[in-house]
């Protein structure tokens, strides 16, 4: 990461691990959600797999100050940047190591990804990988070492998926209205991504003036299933059991 954010500990266990193909990702799906969660003290890490280097907008260094000011915003336990290659990042055996390295250098009760289908391919694809990383961190055949010392397998009590772009219906919603604005100030810390009157770089389709609206309109659709005014929502690997409510805010 960027010298501008210094991580709280790179080696220790978190409550939230929150996987995102690009920076910001993770912010645009579930800052609210992430913002509340730090509020009440969980240990939230957002593992960003690629520095976002194929955007039209902005550059991949810009990208990481922009996540590093982000994690500052959140109050994040740490933030990690994986490189595996904006766009190009494809399931094999490597891949799968380096993220069943970080699942269990965490050793998260939370696991969350990107959207299980999405307008950026990116997105779908990243949530299949995650979910196979995911089984396998918890078999102990499978052998991975972190800092030179082998490290023992992990199963993470839930996985889910927070929606982005394209709606899909939430499994459940989090009630993010007191964080509402704290969410809109967060994703200011993207601005090469989304629109700026007089700009002179290509319009994209979240750099276009509605894009930021669309996200809030999407906030208040989600809040409304539950009776508030802003949410957010997910999907979710299983159906909740009533022992799972102490993972989530």
């Amino acid at each position: 990461m960027n010298d501008s954010f210094e991580p709280s500990a790179n080696d220790a266990t978190c409550d939230w691990l929150v996987m995102a193909a690009h920076p910001d990702d993770a912010e645009l799906g579930m800052g609210g959600t992430m913002l509340k969660a730090a509020a009440q003290g969980l240990r939230v890490v957002v593992v960003d797999w690629t520095r976002g280097e194929l955007g039209t907008r902005g550059s991949a260094e810009l990208r990481m100050q922009e996540a590093a000011m982000a994690a500052k915003k959140i109050g994040l336990f740490d933030r990690d940047q994986l490189d595996l290659g904006d766009g190009y990042f494809e399931e094999n055996r490597e891949l799968l190591h380096r993220l069943i390295e970080v699942i269990r250098r965490y050793r998260p009760k939370v696991i969350w990804g990107n959207s299980v289908s999405d307008r950026h391919p990116d997105h779908g694809r990243a949530s299949e990988i995650l979910r196979r990383a995911v089984f396998m961190s918890a078999l102990p055949k499978v052998q991975t070492e972190w800092k030179g010392k082998s490290q023992d397998a992990w199963r993470a009590p839930l996985l889910g998926f927070y929606i982005q772009d394209h709606y899909h219906k939430p499994d459940f919603v989090v009630d993010i209205t007191p964080f509402a604005q704290a969410k809109e100030e967060l994703l200011r810390c993207f601005g090469s991504q989304f629109h700026q009157e007089g700009s002179l770089e290509e319009m994209t389709p979240i750099a276009r003036p509605d894009f930021l609206p669309f996200v809030e309109a999407r906030s208040r659709e989600m809040g409304r299933w539950i009776g508030v005014e802003f949410g957010e929502g997910f999907l979710l690997d299983r159906p909740l059991s009533i022992k799972d409510m102490g993972l989530l805010v």
